[in-house]
């Protein structure tokens, strides 16, 4: 007997419609054999789905049992495919006498016929909701992440066995009810602007960059608190919308990185991957392409700490992500793209030594030392990065004042009502923030007036600005603006930009 059931497969971020066809023919000697481009999870699925059944208390057909996974010619990887084929097996064998139309199903099968949590569910539920099918029978401990999907019914499923009594009548699993996402909730964070000392302009620029989405290198001695403002950035950021939530969950699915038991993602993330990150590790990749710590950054944080201690392949690699806000990465398996729209807030010292432009410390390095330790950082790379700015070391009055400065919840107020100004602007465009302005767009969003433009040509000329630097200026200053709640950009705020281009640690 031939059945068949729909399930999906996961390419990149995507997902597309996978049917699962199980023939059981009698008149053959017993063997099990899937076909369809399987990778070596997916064949294991034998012996898991032989098991799996047994142990149900469900009968396993001891005949020749052909399962094919189409379309033929397309990579299928995990095994998600188990309780398909497993559901399929049963149908065949006559168990069940129900077709399943409008369903996809899909789960890992321990031995005992249990469901375990299956990466990939959130994309693949957005799939059959948007090729109009009606239900998914999912994981249990997946279902909340596939239940924030309208459309379709999302059906917890904890073991085969009562999946069969589901579809028998016996006792019905209950669909999970659609969750009403909230996004108000007040978050909790380990550190406070509050308990920072010093560094007002460093505050003011992980300020500028929280609100436009701009990207942050701080530059400065060790012990200057580099660190403890990037970790305590992530306090400020605006709120997720669901949108973004969405794009960013899915991005966790895949890896399987998504909490056993949540939904969404409701909190920006926050990357920090060592120094000894390999290119494939920071971009993606693999031999079926996965998401990198920059696509898992993805609406939040990518925080490089002594960022001239990277390979210099891996920081050239960041490139074109920074300009365009995806990676596409490609291999013999085919081509994926990921998005990559992340706030990079990286920190360096100025030299071997860390001192040099500081005003309380000696540096100990020879010119050529410090020359060489700036080259690590190329002028491309560095062009891409709007805010640069000079943490000096704190001095010691400020260091033991007690009176706390402005906390976390003041400035985020602030950076929430300049990204809500971006997001009614920007409602009829492709992009979400200052940061995403295009060269097009820029015309449209940042008008100049003439004394404005005077000092913008000035600075141009002076500070050998590129044509990518001079945009990046007009994004920050429309930033500026935004936060002050003026709608036109004035010299104040283009000259506020300008210096944050200034990449002398000495003089900034």
């Amino acid at each position: 007997m031939l059945a068949k059931v729909f399930s999906g497969a996961v390419l990149g971020l995507d997902s597309v419609v996978i049917t699962v066809e199980v023939d059981v023919a009698a008149r053959a000697l017993p063997s099990f054999q899937i076909v369809g481009l399987a990778d070596k999870a997916v064949e294991e699925a034998r012996e898991r789905v032989r098991s799996a059944i047994n142990n149900s208390g469900l009968d396993f057909p001891t005949h020749r049992i052909t399962v094919n996974l189409a379309p033929a010619d397309l990579p299928k990887e995990g095994a998600l495919y188990d309780l398909p084929i497993a559901v399929g097996l049963l149908i065949a064998n006559g168990s069940i006498r129900e077709t399943f139309d409008d369903a996809v199903f899909l789960g890992e099968l321990s031995l005992d016929g249990q469901l375990c949590p299956t990466p990939g569910v959130l994309p693949i539920a957005l799939m059959a909701a948007e090729k109009k099918f009606k239900k998914a029978f999912v994981p249990a401990s997946n279902a909340k992440e596939a239940a924030i999907v309208s459309g379709i019914d999302v059906f917890p499923v904890d073991s085969l066995k009562n999946l069969v009594g589901h579809i028998l009548g016996d006792k019905i699993i209950p669909a999970v009810p659609k969750e009403q996402l909230d996004f108000s909730v007040e978050e909790n964070f380990e550190t406070d602007f509050a308990d920072i000392r010093g560094q007002n302009l460093a505050r003011q620029a992980l300020e500028i960059a929280a609100a436009g989405g701009h990207n942050v290198l701080m530059l400065g001695a060790p012990g200057s608190g580099k660190t403890l403002l990037a970790r305590t950035f992530s306090s400020i950021l605006p709120k997720l919308t669901e949108k973004e939530a969405i794009e960013t969950t899915k991005i966790y699915s895949v890896n399987g990185l998504l909490p056993v038991d949540s939904s969404i993602i409701k909190k920006r993330p926050f990357r920090s991957p060592h120094h000894t990150t390999s290119h494939i590790g920071l971009i993606g990749g693999g031999t079926h392409p996965k998401p990198g710590e920059i696509s898992l950054a993805h609406r939040g944080v990518l925080f490089m700490d002594e960022i001239a201690e990277f390979p210099r392949h891996v920081l050239e690699a960041l490139r074109q992500p920074l300009e365009d806000g995806f990676v596409t990465v490609s291999r013999a398996a085919g081509t994926s793209q990921f998005p990559a729209k992340f706030i990079l807030v990286a920190a360096s010292n100025p030299c071997p030594c860390g001192n040099f432009g500081d005003n309380k410390k000696r540096c100990l390095c020879t010119p050529h030392q410090i020359s060489s330790y700036k080259k690590r950082l190329s002028g491309p790379f560095l062009d891409r990065i709007d805010l640069h700015v000079f943490c000096a070391t704190v001095p010691s009055d400020q260091l033991t004042d007690l009176k706390p400065g402005e906390n976390s919840k003041e400035i985020r107020a602030r950076v929430q009502k300049a990204r809500d100004l971006q997001t009614i602007r920007y409602k009829d465009s492709p992009i979400t923030c200052n940061s995403e302005l295009t060269a097009k767009l820029i015309k449209t969003f940042c008008p100049l007036n003439e004394e404005t433009t005077q000092i913008l040509q000035k600075a141009i000329t002076v500070l050998n600005l590129s044509g990518r630097s001079y945009h990046r200026v007009l994004k920050v200053a429309r930033t500026i603006a935004d936060l002050a709640g003026e709608e036109n950009i004035s010299k104040d705020h283009v000259s506020q930009a300008l210096q944050f281009r200034q990449r002398d640690e000495g003089s900034s």
